[in-house]
């Protein structure tokens, strides 16, 4: 297979695997990432087969990072014929990612960001507004020594009474704050931290991160009087579910069962004593009763934003979670594989950086000429499982077409080079710290040796003659 031409204009309509990767992934973005990288010329890992290992990784299958890197590294060499061949062990390419700086990934995660909006552009307005949703979820990482201090992750709930302490820490856990773009559910950006990382500050950290005219739409986990005052100043709109916890002050007595919308100040205490002033708010209703939601926006124009507009881009909120579950299920990464600080950061960004171009493939084979959406149609999106699937029938045949049968050594060769693991004499106990729902093993005590007495000597022979006789 010969090196593909590259798309790099969006006059150009790609076909294949390759092409759709570089017509997000441009020239300039390697150009900027190998600045950024700054990486030695002796290495063989350079930026581009690099990243590329590492996005291939994430769609490949395979029950651990060295089996799914030999994959990924066979995909790239025949994708690549006439390039510097890169490393060949898993051990040196997991080096050279843990030197490369994490600014660098995010840079490229930027670069990315600007291709999508030129890409879907004609697609990127709904109803006037970039409707992005934002929310986060935890990532559970590997019970190491390194992560276990580092990413420690402590329960928010109180202790329930009448519940054993648990046998050792909680596993670690990354934090993921992301925002995704609900009309084609595609993701936009994301924030990693701790297990313990506030997602309000994420989001405020990835506002800059936001593309204009975004209708920013939340739980009600978000709801804060310091975020929303930093979306008031920064003139950012927002549509966030309320819950009980905000309080609401109005003028006049509202009856609850006829209402559907109207002008309130969101106020809490504390900042009643700190003399700060209220947030101006629009509190709308969708639903009734048992079922009503109740929605604040600091978009006041009813034309701009109708209660149809405003309870169809909630609805459309739920489109987030279905991202956690790409993410999580149909990727595979419920539980990440780097065993140091490093590598699961690294690899957590590069995931998310995979699943974006994997959504960002499926939202380019959905066809659209208009501009924008009209208000009464539903926008078209792809099965990130079955995107998958085509990529992985993709690297599948790529591979198996560059080194076809004369390349594969036979099965007997193979078992020849197989040889039992290798390991050192082990100087101390195999289990050095507790583990949670797990019983320490206690190794089973010496045998009991008694003295047999004359008594016992007697009734033994008589046992056994009648045994010999019998």
């Amino acid at each position: 297979m010969s090196h593909t031409r590259q798309c790099s204009s969006i006059g150009n309509t790609p076909e294949s695997f390759l092409e759709c990767l570089q017509y997000f992934l441009t020239p300039r973005l390697w150009r900027q990432a190998h600045q950024a990288m700054r990486r030695p010329r002796e290495t063989r890992w350079r930026p581009k087969p690099l990243l590329f290992v590492l996005l291939v990784m994430t769609w490949s299958l395979g029950d651990s990072l060295p089996e799914r890197f030999e994959t990924a590294r066979a995909f790239y060499t025949a994708c690549y014929q006439r390039r510097r061949r890169p490393g060949k062990t898993f051990v040196g390419w997991q080096k050279a990612l843990t030197r490369t700086p994490a600014s660098a990934l995010r840079l490229v995660a930027t670069i990315l960001r600007r291709r999508l909006l030129q890409v879907f552009a004609k697609r990127w307005l709904v109803d006037g507004f970039v409707p992005i949703g934002c929310d986060g979820s935890g990532l559970q990482c590997p019970r190491s020594r390194q992560l276990e201090e580092q990413l420690r992750h402590r329960s928010r709930k109180r202790k329930r009474r009448g519940k054993k302490p648990r046998n050792g820490p909680r596993a670690p856990h990354l934090w993921a704050t992301t925002t995704v773009h609900l009309g084609l559910g595609l993701l936009w950006s994301w924030r990693l931290g701790t297990g313990t990382a506030d997602e309000r500050k994420h989001l405020v950290q990835l506002l800059p991160t936001l593309p204009e005219r975004t209708l920013l739409i939340a739980d009600a986990g978000f709801i804060g009087y310091d975020l929303l005052k930093t979306l008031v100043d920064k003139n950012i709109s927002f549509l966030i579910r309320l819950c009980s916890n905000a309080p609401l002050y109005s003028p006049k007595r509202v009856n609850r069962e006829r209402f559907r919308e109207d002008v309130f100040d969101y106020w809490p205490q504390k900042q009643q004593d700190k003399m700060q002033p209220p947030i101006r708010v629009r509190v709308l209703q969708i639903g009734r009763r048992s079922k009503a939601v109740w929605l604040m926006t600091n978009v006041f124009d009813a034309e701009q934003l109708s209660l149809v507009s405003a309870s169809r881009f909630y609805r459309w909120r739920w489109r987030h979670e279905g991202l956690f579950r790409t993410y999580k299920r149909t990727v595979g990464k419920v539980k990440l594989m780097g065993r140091t600080v490093k590598t699961v950061h690294r690899e957590a960004e590069g995931s998310l950086l995979a699943v974006q171009l994997l959504l960002a493939h499926g939202a380019l084979a959905v066809s659209t000429t208009a501009s924008a959406i009209p208000a009464h149609a539903t926008p078209e999106l792809p099965s990130a499982r079955a995107v998958l699937i085509e990529i992985r029938a993709e690297i599948r045949h790529v591979t198996a077409t560059y080194l076809g049968r004369q390349q594969w050594r036979t099965y007997l060769e193979r078992l020849q080079r197989v040889r039992r693991d290798r390991r050192r004499k082990r100087r101390r106990n195999k289990i050095r710290r507790l583990w949670p729902s797990r019983v320490t093993y206690r190794p089973p005590k010496p045998p009991r040796i008694l003295k047999m007495g004359t008594l016992l000597k007697r009734r033994a022979e008589q046992l056994l003659g009648l045994a010999a006789t019998g």
